[in-house]
């Protein structure tokens, strides 16, 4: 069993990725698959939505004598993940609340 991610949480992983350092779509497809179960043909949409939203930019560069497409984060793209990562922390604690059964601690306390 596992949860569904979003558009906007993989959107949130692959910014936070790049933020890193500049890479290239395998190697971003290889992070995201320690928490998620995606292929490169999922991925690949997305990078491109990330570029039309001008978060993310793209340059090429040879490796083993052919070009090979990195991207970057832009400022546009910081400024998102910065607020994804708000959201996040915020959601996070809501879902945390209930799952985690917090407040039964404290009205046991109470």
């Amino acid at each position: 069993m596992g949860f569904t991610i979003n558009a906007g949480l993989l959107d949130a992983m692959v910014l936070s990725i790049v933020q890193r350092n500049d890479t290239y779509g395998y190697e971003i497809t290889q992070y995201l698959r320690k928490a998620v179960d995606i292929s490169e043909s999922t991925l690949y949409p997305v990078l491109r939505r990330l570029q039309k939203g001008e978060m993310l930019e793209t340059y090429d560069k040879e490796y083993m004598g052919r070009n090979r497409r990195y991207y970057r984060l832009t400022s546009q793209g910081e400024t998102s993940l910065e607020e994804y990562r708000e959201e996040w922390r915020n959601h996070k604690k809501k879902i945390d609340s209930i799952l985690m059964d917090e407040g039964a601690e404290e009205n046991e306390q109470a």
